[in-house]
């Protein structure tokens, strides 16, 4: 165990565990899984991302994508995209849900985000805009080059993406 490292205490993962999915009150869920993504244990992930399936209550859903986003484990990128997905979809999407879907794959750097991500480089909102530009910068620094030259045999950057 090097020094920065805090030895583990699975009473308190435990508790945030079953309050995540059990805890009445809403505000319980998302204080629990806020305080999952502190500890960072990637063996939260998958409970995260089933719970992420099946959370209706707005807060807590944003506070699990935050969450998974600050534990950086891959396995959460296809949940959160399904996520991003429904926002693309809607008649009238949430700004707030977007740049903190967009934030948490960023942190993530899973590669298969782009292809989502890639949407809202051409958003009205330039706040989204930015963002998803600066997604585009750590996941793929070179993101500009490629799409120069994959620009002649795609249509869009979604597509350009979604085979990387």
């Amino acid at each position: 165990m090097t020094a920065k490292q805090e030895p583990r205490d699975d009473t308190d993962f435990n508790t945030l565990i079953r309050d995540m999915f059990h805890a009445e009150e809403w505000k319980d869920r998302a204080n629990a899984v806020r305080n999952l993504g502190f500890l960072q244990d990637a063996r939260a992930v998958n409970l995260m991302c089933r719970a992420l399936k099946k959370e209706g209550e707005y807060m807590v859903v944003n506070r699990i994508i935050e969450a998974l986003g600050r534990i950086r484990n891959p396995k959460a990128t296809l949940v959160i995209i399904d996520k991003l997905k429904e926002e693309i979809e809607k008649e009238q999407s949430d700004k707030f849900r977007i740049t903190t879907i967009i934030e948490s794959l960023m942190s993530i750097k899973d590669k298969r985000a782009l292809a989502y991500i890639g949407h809202f480089l051409n958003s009205e909102d330039e706040d989204i805009k930015q963002t998803a530009k600066e997604a585009f910068d750590v996941i793929e620094p070179n993101w500009r080059e490629i799409v120069k030259k994959e620009k002649k045999k795609a249509e869009s950057i979604e597509e350009i993406f979604k085979n990387k």
